[in-house]
């Protein structure tokens, strides 16, 4: 008999990527937006999950994304980081980098992302956590 905790996968870092009414739409132009999340997947398919999902009601951070931690990440005491106004490929790198380091919780946020870091409301951030 197998011990199925032994051969589980453990839970790799979230990459979740606005794409609703404001995020990854003209309202924000001159960003390749089918672009930035086809890099986001081609880069870090094979260590994070990225998604793309709805509205997360952070519509004045547009475009945003929030990486979560894996498992360990969170373990280790990391927690969700929510990064606004990625519109440039530079910041897209930057955070495939930190995800590729570990992300939350397994690196330190670099900082130039710092310049993107904010925190949305209890309720918006409760929304992404369920």
């Amino acid at each position: 008999m197998t011990d199925r905790a032994a051969v589980r996968t453990p839970s790799p870092p979230t990459v979740s990527v606005c794409r609703g009414c404001c995020c990854g739409t003209p309202k924000v132009p001159g960003v390749d937006h089918p672009g930035q999340l086809a890099d986001l997947r081609r880069e870090l398919g094979r260590i994070a999950t990225v998604r793309a999902v709805e509205c997360l009601d952070a519509c004045e951070q547009a475009n945003v994304i929030v990486v979560q931690p894996s498992a360990e990440g969170r373990r280790s005491g990391g927690r969700p980081v929510w990064l606004g106004l990625v519109n440039d490929p530079d910041a897209v790198a930057d955070i495939t980098s930190w995800v590729r380091a570990g992300g939350p919780g397994l690196a330190e946020t670099p900082d130039i992302l710092d310049l993107y870091v904010f925190r949305p409301s209890r309720r918006v951030q409760a929304g992404l956590e369920h």
